[in-house]
């Protein structure tokens, strides 16, 4: 099912100042693809769940419209709507076993839809196996794992056959090895079903590693949608590029002069635009050791994690609150000069350009 939202606004009065008016989702106008996995993704308070619960008919919209195709749901009851809603804290009946849980849905089906005992069980049973829990039917669910517990949740939701599956941080309460394993159930599941899905997270590398496509919001407002790595790859501002990425990326305060891009005295690329002051954000994959490269910082050490070498320098002109990280591979051959410092050859595609004016890609 395709979701369409057309000029979404949702506006809240402030709990600390009746006469202050916050807007969580400010004029969100974009097309969600049918058959598709969504990571809507950004921190804290950037309106995330506000615009789920949009979506699924919990909150009412100040402006704008919601459909499902060709349909305007902006007015339906959330029960009319054929969403399924998977929460952040399972939201398990703790008295009902597994089964019990998975069927609560269809127990209030009326009229044409009303199902009889054999069927809803029949239909609890193929929505476990799809999430892989039929043999825990009959426990409860303190017997079960955070992940179990998750899976039944996720099975509860995709009993009603629905037409938009909708998962608010659904792993945040999991531990890594879970988070892993869980999220690739979710992709396993979303791909069988086909069902249009949003995944809700702040979590940036889970949104990338299973979604079709990202949506990076900030402050209630749509920063950049498309594909993970090409959103990865190309920024359109600061904020997009310094959120996306781990280690995070490194910035610095640059200027361009005469079409070359600088970092102190050194340059570190091209852009054909007026003189001006600007930020130079640099993946941490971006940098290869060269003695004879252009870019040189000040080495302090290095952290070996297996696979890859972060190196960790500093130079004056970074603005990051945290150390330069350059990840090369394990075998790569570090050397410093007299002075301690350590050059680097950049490679072109992983050094971004901002305004200082509106922070926008240059």
């Amino acid at each position: 099912m395709k979701i369409v939202l057309k000029h979404l606004t949702k506006q809240f009065i402030s709990r600390h100042n009746k006469k202050e008016i916050v807007t969580a989702v400010n004029d969100f106008d974009f097309e969600i693809p049918d058959g598709k996995l969504i990571g809507l993704l950004g921190p804290s308070g950037c309106g995330k769940s506000t615009t789920l619960n949009l979506i699924c008919g919990l909150e009412e919209p100040t402006e704008g419209r919601i459909y499902f195709d060709d349909l305007d749901v902006t007015d339906l009851p959330p029960e009319n709507r054929g969403v399924g809603m998977v929460f952040q804290n399972y939201a398990l009946y703790p008295h009902l076993s597994v089964r019990q849980n998975i069927v609560f849905p269809l127990e209030n089906l009326k009229g044409e839809q009303k199902l009889d005992r054999e069927s809803m069980n029949q239909r609890a049973l193929e929505a476990a196996k799809l999430v892989q829990i039929e043999e825990l039917m009959e426990r409860k669910p303190n017997e079960l794992s955070g992940g179990q517990q998750q899976r039944v949740a996720i099975a509860r939701a995709l009993i009603k056959t629905p037409g938009v599956l909708l998962l608010d941080e659904p792993l945040s309460n999991l531990d890594a090895r879970l988070r892993l394993q869980t999220r690739e159930q979710i992709r396993r599941i979303q791909k069988e079903t086909g069902i249009t899905t949003i995944f809700v997270t702040h979590d940036q590398e889970e949104a990338m590693s299973i979604s079709d496509l990202i949506i990076v919001m900030e402050k209630g407002v749509l920063q950049q949608m498309g594909e993970p790595q090409e959103v990865y790859s190309k920024p359109v501002n600061l904020f997009v590029a310094k959120f996306l990425g781990t280690p995070a990326i490194n910035v610095f305060d640059g200027y361009i002069k005469k079409h070359k891009v600088y970092i102190g005295k050194e340059v570190v690329g091209e852009r054909k635009v007026s003189d001006q002051e600007v930020y130079v954000a640099i993946r941490p994959e971006a940098f290869v050791p060269d003695t004879k490269g252009k870019f040189s910082c000040e080495y302090d050490r290095t952290e070996t994690t297996g696979r890859d070498t972060s190196i960790v320098t500093h130079h004056e002109k970074c603005i990051s609150d945290y150390d330069i990280r350059a990840i090369v591979s394990s075998d790569a051959k570090i050397v410093t000069d007299k002075n301690n410092l350590i050059r680097f050859r950049l490679k072109d595609d992983k050094v971004h350009v901002f305004s200082k004016v509106d922070e926008k890609v240059i």
